[in-house]
């Protein structure tokens, strides 16, 4: 064992920022749109859907389908947002990370 080294105290210092990072991330929040700003979605950095605003003039009974695509579209790009919210904040604690020998790739 490398002198001054403590796994047990890393891997548990790790955790508790984990835990507090997950705390953070459900408070920050991105936001996405579709069609022009017609379908707007705000997601938390726990990737959950906070609301939905979809403008009248996008609401169309004979074109259901567009309704739909926007939807989906917005969503998506707003969860995508979110995962890179969270990467970004996983690589900052990940950064942090300090035990030799340890280089696990993918592991953030």
């Amino acid at each position: 064992m490398v002198k001054g080294f403590n796994p047990l105290e890393q891997v548990k210092a790790l955790q508790e920022k984990m835990a507090k990072m997950q705390e953070e991330l459900a408070l920050k929040k991105v936001e996405a749109s579709a069609g022009g700003g017609m379908v707007t979605v705000v997601v938390n950095g726990r990737q959950e859907v906070l609301s939905l605003v979809i403008d009248r003039q996008v609401v169309d009974p004979e074109d259901v389908e567009m309704l739909q695509d926007l939807i989906v579209a917005a969503v998506n790009d707003g969860l995508r947002r979110a995962q890179e919210m969270a990467s970004a904040e996983m690589g900052k604690l990940a950064g942090g990370l300090s035990i030799p020998g340890l280089n696990i790739p993918g592991l953030f």
